[in-house]
């Protein structure tokens, strides 16, 4: 089973006011998603994500999530295949699904399964 690539890319911060004008100022438009908890960019196809307290949630650094169609069938492939499941599939909303897991140095990658 392959993947659609990496589609997302969500980065922890500490100060989402400072941390979105950056992005603002890099990317030069204005974030699509503009929340307190949340602030995304759609920047030629690809998603880039701003957690406030993403640290506190364990973001050691910015994580890249690959789209795949099934999201427990890649999960089951990665941890065959040595990887350890950080958080088992959530829903972020819409359908969306995300998961985490790590490969065996334990960097931090996702999985992403759209509705």
């Amino acid at each position: 089973m392959t993947t659609q690539g990496i589609k997302t890319v969500l980065h922890p911060v500490s100060d989402l006011a400072a941390a979105k004008a950056v992005y603002t100022a890099l990317l030069g438009f204005a974030p699509q998603t503009d929340e307190s908890y949340y602030v995304g960019f759609e920047a030629e196809g690809q998603h880039i994500g701003l957690v406030p307290g993403g640290a506190e949630q364990g973001m050691t650094g910015p994580v890249a999530y690959w789209q795949v169609d099934d999201i427990e069938a890649k999960l089951a492939e990665v941890t065959a295949a040595g990887g350890t499941v950080q958080d088992k599939p959530r829903d972020v909303g819409g359908g969306r699904l995300v998961a985490t897991f790590t490969d065996p140095d334990g960097n931090v990658l996702g999985v992403l399964q759209d509705a």
